[in-house]
């Protein structure tokens, strides 16, 4: 099974135009939290992303498609990073994630959300299914 811990947006990842200044000690509680994953055999990737001010959107809408540039409006429906792992079962990606560092610091309003990623076995039989299955996707 495999789940994305997703860390939400703030306004302050979201007006950073470089990397932030490296807090140390989050640094090194985000180091170690995926040292540990990484031991465990777990963990898939992971990576911070940058602001949606470097970004797009494509809407897609009565069979056209639509570019928006970022920045976008709603900060706290944005994504700044991620880890994806894979596990066993729901209850030890719930025991990861409660490992999971304050995305922030410490002392910083944050929130990481997790969500479960579709398996290839998931889907009904049929050919569709059968491609994606040599292509590795999904």
């Amino acid at each position: 099974m495999r789940f994305m811990i997703i860390v939400k947006a703030t306004a302050a990842s979201e007006a950073e135009t470089s990397p932030a200044p490296a807090d140390d000690k989050l640094m090194a509680a985000m180091a170690d939290y995926h040292e540990a994953l990484a031991k465990a055999g777990v963990l898939l990737d992971g990576a911070g992303l940058q602001p949606s001010a470097k970004g797009w959107r494509i809407h897609y809408s009565k069979g056209q498609r639509t570019l928006v540039d970022g920045p976008f409006a709603e900060t706290k429906e944005l994504v700044a990073g991620y880890t994806l792992i894979q596990v066993k079962s729901r209850e030890e990606a719930l025991e990861w994630t409660r490992r999971f560092p304050a995305p922030m610091g410490e002392l910083e309003d944050g929130q990481i959300e997790v969500r479960q990623l579709y398996e290839l076995d998931d889907f009904p039989p049929g050919e569709a299914t059968e491609r994606f299955k040599t292509i590795g996707v999904l």
